[in-house]
């Protein structure tokens, strides 16, 4: 079976390689598509993801596909079961996922990052870590509830209500999704902020937003109680801060580079009395991303802007393809 390798850093390339056998508590996956994302970019050029990837390794954490076998034991997938994998794998021994914070388990492994992923052919998973899919569920859509379930966390960490006014920050594709996910969990007022004229009034017109901001050509006023920031960079770092009112919830969701600071003005605060807070991966939350998508309240396929091959993996990785909200590997016939 051909399969997309890492095998250095900035090196990949297609390989013939042998078709994997699920063991006892595995499945094996007939890969349909793999979603491409930052955490690929920085593994692509030697930077950890949630974990670090040590090549030879196939990525693609991001994925959706057919169960082609299971191994001994497996009971809650069958063959022919259309599925997406939860890549995040947990130790259950650590400090961490003993008191009930898993997401930061001291020996994190990952489907495409620590163990062979979703860009090749076929893919073995842990059991636990498959979830069914509904028929209503485009596989293509399906390999975004990765990228949801890690937007679904951070908003589970935030104290919302209807009343709130919500400002996110950022429209790429993690942004525009935060759009609809604070739609669904109950935001009345959403605002998007970002740098392209098109995906803003994309977003007024076919998912609700409020108000757009272009911040290349006006500021952000500082009426938010609610403010994602899904870029991670210094500047909307520093903007989502400011665009707070007194009590505001700040989610700084964006990933900033490992040495990466940005300024803050630490009496605001405290007199605003504002909580600022991190969002690392997704525990426990494919299930509701799943259901986000089955009932509609989520809408992907519009978001999703490039179908490349195997073959042109490497061109997105490098930056050579331009104008992409979100490229999805399409893997299997």
């Amino acid at each position: 079976m051909k399969a997309l390798v890492l095998t250095d850093i900035k090196k990949m390339e297609i390989q013939e390689v042998t078709k994997p056998t699920p063991q006892a508590g595995e499945v094996l996956v007939e890969t349909k598509y793999a979603g491409i994302c930052g955490t690929d970019h920085a593994l692509y050029n030697g930077l950890p993801g949630s974990a670090p990837a040590v090549p030879p390794i196939v990525l693609g954490h991001e994925n959706s596909g057919i169960v082609a076998a299971i191994g001994e034991g497996v009971t809650n997938v069958k063959v022919g079961d259309h599925v997406s994998v939860d890549p995040n794998i947990y130790c259950g021994q650590c400090e961490y996922c003993r008191t009930g914070r898993k997401e930061l388990c001291d020996n994190l492994s990952a489907v495409g990052v620590t163990r062979n992923g979703g860009l090749e052919e076929f893919f073995t998973a842990p059991a636990a870590q498959v979830y069914t899919v509904p028929a209503n569920v485009d596989l293509k859509a399906a390999a975004a509830i990765e990228p949801i379930s890690c937007a679904v966390h951070g908003i589970k960490m935030l104290k919302l209500n209807q009343s709130q006014k919500a400002l996110v920050i950022g429209d790429g594709f993690m942004g525009q999704l935060f759009v609809q996910i604070l739609q669904a969990y109950g935001v009345a007022s959403v605002d998007l902020a970002g740098i392209f004229d098109d995906k803003l009034a994309f977003n007024k017109e076919h998912f609700g937003v409020n108000k757009t901001i272009n911040t290349t050509k006006e500021s952000i006023p500082a009426e938010y109680d609610i403010v994602i920031e899904a870029v991670g960079l210094p500047q909307t770092q520093e903007q989502a801060i400011e665009a707070t009112v007194k009590g505001a919830q700040v989610l700084m969701f964006g990933v900033g580079k490992p040495d990466q600071t940005f300024k803050m003005n630490t009496y605001e605060v405290f007199q605003k009395q504002l909580t600022i807070q991190g969002s690392f991966i997704n525990p426990d939350t494919f299930e509701d991303s799943i259901a986000l998508l089955a009932t509609g309240k989520l809408d992907v396929l519009p978001l999703i802007s490039h179908e490349p091959t195997l073959a042109e993996v490497t061109q997105y990785l490098e930056g050579e393809i331009k104008g992409v909200s979100k490229a999805v590997v399409k893997v299997g016939e």
